[in-house]
Order: structure tokens, then sequence, then C-alpha cells
């Protein structure tokens, strides 16, 4: 029987997710064991050329059944070196996905999170650029994340708590910036391909914490984002895949807004 995450384990989850280079996050969770999760299958280089069609919003259409995440080897050493060259293929990898990103101004969803306890959530998400998301889990979570363009906040609804973050220390900073060129504007440290994804992994170093490695990935044949991995300083994955997007449907400005005045910021 598949055991149902702790509420406390949720929240701790979710802390990983959003703040994983933010000092004094969830502390008490990362000293937990954690179960080594299956190797995803290693990928292969290969070229991808950009076209018109790469650089404009795409909307799946059709409902998709929730995807199954693809969960990176927890074993997998990516070399941590601001030095780091690419050939052309890797280059025009990064751009694509770069040029994919820049496109989105709206996107609009369902998603699948994967905790480092290998827990299973499921929700909805939207998103606004630039700095604007909402991710609302399903029942029985009371959890939501919002962010208004500076600030983030894990919402609770049942204890009537919210915890904030500033968005410009949070990883989803680059899913949500208005233009970015992920070799220009970040510290990526591996770019890879197969049939199926290209992958785009970023790099942080913070002399209080540690290091945390944003792993972003996006279809091969069709250039859309499909997940993204957050790993933590001590190495535990929070993997999140979207699906069913929609980069076309017009989103509420109100739902970005973070309620200040009926919930209350606990103290750490």
């Amino acid at each position: 029987m598949t055991q149902q995450p702790t509420h406390r384990g949720l929240r701790s989850g979710l802390a990983l997710l959003i703040a994983t280079s933010i000092a004094g996050f969830a502390t008490q969770a990362l000293s937990q064991t954690v179960p080594v999760p299956k190797p995803a299958p290693k990928a292969r280089d290969g070229g991808v050329q950009m076209s018109a069609q790469d650089r404009a919003p795409m909307t799946t259409g059709a409902t998709q059944a929730p995807p199954n995440p693809v969960i990176p080897d927890p074993h997998r050493n990516v070399p941590a070196n601001i030095f780091a060259t690419f050939d052309a293929n890797q280059k025009a990898q990064a751009a694509r996905v770069s040029s994919y990103l820049s496109s989105l101004q709206t996107l609009v969803g369902n998603f699948v999170q994967v905790g480092p306890d290998g827990s299973k959530t499921k929700g909805d998400f939207y998103i606004q650029k630039p700095g604007k998301v909402r991710f609302e889990y399903d029942a029985p979570s009371p959890i939501a994340i919002i962010a208004d363009g500076s600030s983030l906040a894990v919402r609770d609804t049942k204890l009537a708590t919210q915890d904030i973050y500033p968005l410009s220390q949070t990883p989803l900073r680059f899913l949500l910036s208005d233009r970015i060129d992920l070799l220009k504007d970040t510290n990526v440290v591996n770019v890879m391909a197969d049939d199926v994804y290209i992958s785009v992994t970023i790099e942080e170093k913070q002399a209080l914490i540690g290091t945390s490695r944003l792993m972003l990935m996006v279809g091969t044949k069709d250039g859309q984002l499909k997940q993204w991995t957050v790993t933590d300083p001590q190495g535990y994955d929070t993997t999140v895949a979207v699906y069913n997007l929609d980069s076309t449907k017009k989103v509420d400005p109100g739902i970005f807004k973070i309620d200040f005045t009926n919930y209350t910021t606990p103290a750490n």
C-alpha cells in the first residue's frame, strides 16, 4: 500500500522546491533518511537545431494523462566548473531552451511532484511572466504556492499560515524571467540531449548553504517544458513534471496576489 505523505513532510518538500538557496529553510527535513529513487535512463548527446516553431508558444490540445516524472540518477556527478565550455550542439540545445522560455508570457497546466521521499502530489499551476506563478495542490493537501513578482509565499490554508521568501532567491526565478539566455545569465554546468529530452543543469553556490542545482528538461521533438528537478545542497531531489500545457489561456491577475492579512507568518 502506498503511504500518503505527512502534512509536515509535504510542507518540507515544498520548501525544498522553492527555497533551496535560502538560509534556514526546512533544515529538519534535510536530516531525514531518504530512500534512493530509481535512476533515470542515461541521456545521449545529439544535435538539435532551432526552428521558428520552437520559438513560438505551444499548446498541447488534447487532455493528457498525468506523466511519470523522470527521476534523475541520485548518483550522478555533474561537474561544477564555472569555466565549462560546450560544443556547437550543446550551445544550440541551450539556445533552444532559452528561446522557448523567453517566448512564453503565460502558461497554464497540471503538474505531478515527486518529493525526496518518493511521495507524489498533483495539482494545477498558472504562470504569468515576469515573476508570477501559482501552484494549487489537489485535495486533501492544503498547500498553495503564490509568487506576485517580488515575493513568494508557501500557504497552508488549513493552518492559515504562510512562509514568505524573496522570489529572487528561489530557483523558480529562472522559469519566471521575462527573457533569459541560460548560457549568459546563469551558471550552466551541463547540457545533454537524447531522442526524448533536452536537459540543461544550472548550478548555484551559496557560501553559508552549499551548492544547489536546477535541471530543466524540455521535449526534443515538441520543444515544450516537461519537468524540472531541484537538488538541495545535501543532494536530495524534488522533481516536478508538467502536462496539459496551454500558453494561450488568459490568466486572472488576481490569483497572484499574496494575502498578508488573513495568513500569519510563523517564526523560524
